[in-house]
């Protein structure tokens, strides 16, 4: 069995609903669409939420891979 990258988790997350914590504390869910070998990360059908709070519907974004802290599969 070949070891598991990083990267290569995120291709099996492609598509698939992932959270994103940032540094700010700041939380975004959404459809994890494409990424680069910077983690800079674009979602679709994306909601930004505060300490678990829904505050706002955004659509599609583009996050900066040095901003985020954790990025984990909704499941």
């Amino acid at each position: 069995m070949e070891p598991s990258r990083p990267l290569d988790a995120l291709n099996r997350s492609r598509n698939k609903r992932v959270i994103i914590e940032l540094k700010n504390g700041k939380q975004y869910v959404g459809d994890l669409e494409a990424f680069d070998i910077h983690i800079n990360i674009v979602l679709k059908n994306a909601e930004e939420r505060f300490e678990g709070e829904l505050k706002r519907k955004l659509g599609t974004v583009f996050i900066r891979g040095d901003t985020i802290t954790i990025l984990s599969p909704e499941n």
